[in-house]
């Protein structure tokens, strides 16, 4: 006859399987318990108009009707603005050699990269010029730069 083949350590091994599940379904049943009960609705939360958190559900009397057509995803189109096409400022660096310098506004102080491509006349330093300002890769450039 064969010998069985249940060894000490296999008989030990399974003793602590089962004893490990039945404790886990003890402390299963006494959080059941000792819950305070609710469930589900005692763990929603609501998020009201200013955006607070709650925990009573809105007013359904005071709510609006949004149509889909007006939800505008990503940014608003801009309107046309006041846009000032033509600024004033005095020429703060100017690189001859290097054909680029910078140009400080009169009234906001902001400087501005200025190329000798977007130059109509020569330019030198503290010459006082008018132009304009175009988006460039790094930033805002001026352009159809002019002598004041």
């Amino acid at each position: 006859m064969a010998k069985s083949q249940q060894t000490f350590s296999k008989k030990e091994k399974e003793k602590k399987r089962l004893k490990k599940r039945l404790d886990k379904q003890k402390k299963r049943e006494e959080r059941q318990a000792n819950s305070e009960g609710g469930g589900l609705d005692s763990m929603i939360a609501y998020v009201d108009e200013h955006g607070n958190i709650t925990d009573t559900p809105p007013d359904l009397t005071q709510k609006k009707k949004i149509k889909a057509e007006n939800i505008e995803l990503g940014v608003p189109k801009r309107e046309k603005e006041d846009i000032i096409t033509e600024r004033k400022g005095r020429v703060e660096f100017f690189n001859d050699s290097k054909g680029f310098g910078f140009i400080k506004e009169n009234g906001t102080h902001e400087k501005f990269f200025v190329h000798i491509n977007g130059c109509f006349e020569q330019i030198q330093e503290n010459d006082s010029v008018i132009f304009e300002i175009e988006r460039g890769l790094k930033g805002m450039n001026a352009v159809r730069v002019k002598k004041a």
